[in-house]
C-alpha cells in the first residue's frame, strides 16, 4: 500500500499485484478531502439529474392541463382511466427502466449510461409534447420514463463510487438538493402556463417542452465527469482507473494550492469481476439486505409519491378551490423541496443512515395525518411543507443507503431491482390513492400513508445494516 503522498508517476506500476493496485487506488480515492473539484463533480452529476426530476415531477402538474384539454377524459387501459392512466404510464416506464435495464450501467459503465439515458428521456419527452391523443401522450410518457428509470439508478451508483467515504452522506444530500431545486421551478412554470395557451399552444405542452432541454447539456457534462474508477477496476482496466484517480488527485492538489494530500491507509477490495449476476443479491451474504430494500421500496412510494404526485388534487379536495388556486398553493409547498436535503447536510455524515430513514418515515406519517385534518390554507401549507421536507430527507437517505449495500459488480443491478419495487407499487398506488380519495377523502389517503410508513420503519430498523463512514468494499463484504 502507498504510505506517502507522491505523484502517480512515481508509483510502482509493474510487478504490483492487481489486488494491491486496486486497493491502492481505492485508498487514494477515499482519503481525498472534499475540495472544490470533488464538489464540482457532484454538482455536474446533480445537474444532469435535475432535468430528470423536472421530467418526473411534472407528472402532478401537467395532469390538470391534460384534463382541461380533454386528452385524459375518456381514455382508459384496463383498470386505469383518466389521470391514473398517465400516472401509471409514468411509473410503469420507471419500473421497466430500473428493473429491466438497471444492469446496463454495470455492463457499459456509469458515464456512458448517464449520458445516453439522459438523451433517451429528453428525446421521448420532446415527442410527447406534440401528441394529440390521450393514448399517445401516455405511450410516450411510458417511453420517456424508461430512460428516467435508468438515469435514477446510474446517478446513485455514480455518486456513491466517485466520492470519498467521509463526505458520502453530504454528497448525496447535496445531490438531492440540487436535483429537487427543480421541483418548485416546474411547479411555478405549470402554475403560469398550464391554465393558458401561449401562441395557441397548450400550456401543458410548453411545460413538457422545457423538460426536454436537458439534452443540450449532455455533451458538456460528459466531457467534465470521468468514469468511475471502481467500475474500471472491476473491468480489469487498472491503468485507466489509475489515470482517472491521478487526474482527480492533481485537481484536488490544485485546490489545496500544492499542500500534501492525506496519507492513504489500508483499504478493502472486492472480487474483481467485469459483470456480476442478479442472482447474487439473493445469495446468503446479501439476501436480508435485498428483502429489506424490497419491502422498503414497495411501501415508501405510498408516502413519497402519494403526496408529491397528488398534491394539487389533495389540496383541491380538501378546500374545494379551483385549478389555478390549487396549482399556486402546490407551488408554495414545492418551494420546500430543496431545503430537506440541505437540512440533511448538517447531519448526513453524523448519524447512521438507517435511523435517518426511520425518523423521516415517522415524520411523514405524523405530518400527513395532521394535514388531513386541516381546512385553513395556512395550516395546509405548513403541514404540506413539513411532509415535503420529510419526504426529501427520506429520499436523500435511501438513495445513499441503497447504493452502499452491494458490491460494484452488481451495484446498479441490485439498486435497479430493489428500486423497481417502488416503481411497481407506484403504478398501483396511483389507482389505490385515487380510490381512497373518492371513497374516504384525504383522511383515508393519509391513513393509508401512515400504515405504509409503519411498515417502512419496521423493515429498516429491523434489518438495515450499518454504513456510516465505512468503505463501500467493507460494507459489501
Amino acid at each position: 500500500m502507498t504510505t506517502i503522498d507522491q505523484p502517480a508517476i512515481d508509483r510502482p506500476m509493474i510487478d504490483q499485484p492487481a489486488q494491491g493496485r486496486a486497493a491502492d487506488i481505492l485508498a487514494r480515492l477515499d482519503r481525498l478531502p472534499g475540495t472544490r473539484h470533488v464538489w464540482m463533480l457532484i454538482t455536474l452529476l446533480s445537474l444532469g439529474g435535475m432535468f430528470e426530476l423536472y421530467d418526473l415531477f411534472m407528472t402532478a402538474y401537467v395532469v390538470p392541463g391534460l384534463m382541461k384539454a380533454g386528452l385524459l377524459t375518456n381514455v382508459s387501459v384496463s383498470i386505469f382511466t383518466g389521470p391514473a392512466l398517465f400516472v401509471a404510464a409514468t411509473f410503469t416506464g420507471l419500473f421497466i427502466g430500473t428493473c429491466g435495464f438497471g444492469y446496463v450501467a454495470d455492463k457499459y459503465g456509469r458515464r456512458t449510461i448517464f449520458t445516453y439515458s439522459m438523451l433517451w428521456y429528453s428525446a421521448a419527452t420532446l415527442v410527447m409534447a406534440f401528441q394529440d391523443t390521450g393514448l399517445g401522450v401516455s405511450l410516450w410518457r411510458l417511453i420517456a420514463s424508461i430512460g428516467i428509470g435508468v438515469e435514477l439508478v446510474t446517478i446513485d451508483t455514480y455518486v456513491a463510487e466517485l466520492v470519498p467515504k467521509s463526505i458520502r452522506g453530504r454528497a448525496f444530500a447535496f445531490n438531492q438538493a440540487v436535483m429537487f431545486s427543480v421541483v418548485p421551478i416546474v411547479a411555478f412554470v405549470a402554475y403560469k402556463l398550464v391554465p393558458i395557451s401561449p401562441f395557441g399552444f397548450d400550456g401543458w405542452r410548453w411545460v413538457v417542452l422545457i423538460g426536454s432541454t436537458g439534452a443540450l447539456f449532455v455533451w458538456f457534462i460528459r466531457r467534465a465527469v470521468p468514469e468511475s474508477p471502481r467500475w474500471l477496476i472491476n473491468q480489469g482496466r487498472l491503468d485507466e482507473a489509475e489515470a482517472v484517480t491521478s487526474s482527480i488527485e492533481a485537481k484536488v492538489r490544485d485546490d489545496l494550492h500544492g499542500a500534501p494530500l492525506p496519507i492513504p491507509g489500508n483499504h478493502s477490495t472486492e472480487k474483481a469481476e467485469p459483470r456480476g449476476r442478479l442472482g447474487e443479491i439473493f445469495a446468503p451474504r446479501y439476501r436480508s439486505r435485498t428483502f429489506m430494500l424490497m419491502v422498503f421500496q414497495f411501501f415508501q412510494t405510498f408516502g413519497f409519491y402519494g403526496f408529491a404526485a397528488w398534491v394539487p388534487t389533495l389540496i383541491a379536495q380538501q378546500t374545494g378551490i379551483n385549478l389555478a388556486a390549487s396549482l399556486l398553493y402546490s407551488f408554495i409547498i414545492a418551494i420546500a423541496n430543496p431545503f430537506g436535503p440541505l437540512l440533511a447536510m448538517t447531519f448526513a455524515d453524523k448519524f447512521e443512515r438507517k435511523w435517518q430513514l426511520v425518523g423521516a418515515a415517522c415524520c411523514i406519517g405524523t405530518f400527513g395525518m395532521l394535514f388531513s385534518f386541516q381546512s385553513a390554507m395556512p395550516l395546509l401549507i405548513l403541514f404540506g411543507v413539513l411532509i415535503t421536507l420529510s419526504n426529501n430527507v427520506l429520499s436523500y437517505s435511501f438513495h445513499n443507503y441503497q447504493a452502499e449495500l452491494f458490491p460494484a459488480r452488481i451495484r446498479a443491478r441490485a439498486v435497479g431491482f430493489t428500486y423497481s419495487l417502488s416503481r411497481l407499487s407506484a403504478v398501483f398506488a396511483s389507482f389505490i390513492i385515487g380510490f381512497f380519495l373518492q371513497t374516504a377523502g384525504t383522511k383515508g389517503v393519509f391513513g393509508l400513508i401512515a400504515v405504509a410508513m409503519i411498515v417502512v420503519v419496521v423493515a429498516i430498523a429491523g434489518w438495515g445494516p450499518r454504513t456510516l463512514d465505512r468503505e463501500l468494499e467493507e460494507i459489501s463484504r
